[in-house]
């Protein structure tokens, strides 16, 4: 796991640091979104908020991983796949909220619908969040 983090480190330009190395290695790990109290919690480490946030900014930044706005106002993040890039992200894909278990998931397959925006309007993304109850909850 740690070849894999830092070559993705590498490849987005950013230095190699243990910080950077955990945290990364939980999103690769995770299947669905995280918090960044989930991040703090999850790695075991005393990171300090300030570290754990500038790394979550870093990784927004470099196109490593997304947000995702939710209902309490709060962020949640999730890796970005192969198409984001600095500056951009390509997140153009459907959230999922369980109003069960909390779990935040990204639904690739799910195709975004088509808003047929006013005249002069022009869409940069798209986010749309679905809350509901999850597979794992409606067993």
């Amino acid at each position: 796991m740690e070849e894999l983090t830092t070559d993705l480190l590498r490849r987005h330009g950013l230095s190699v640091t243990g910080s950077r190395i955990k945290i990364l290695a939980l999103f690769l790990q995770s299947e669905s979104a995280l918090a960044h109290h989930d991040i703090e919690v999850k790695t075991k480490e005393k990171f300090d908020r300030v570290t754990v946030y500038r790394t979550l900014q870093t990784f927004m930044d470099k196109g490593i991983i997304h947000t995702i706005p939710t209902s309490d106002n709060s962020v949640k993040y999730a890796l970005c796949k192969d198409n984001c890039e600095e500056g951009h992200h390509h997140d153009d894909h459907i959230h999922f909220i369980c109003s069960r278990c909390g779990i935040t998931s990204c639904l690739d397959k799910v195709q975004v619908p088509h808003i047929k925006l006013p005249r002069g309007y022009q869409s940069r993304q798209t986010e749309v969040v679905i809350s509901g109850i999850c597979k794992e909850c409606s067993l």
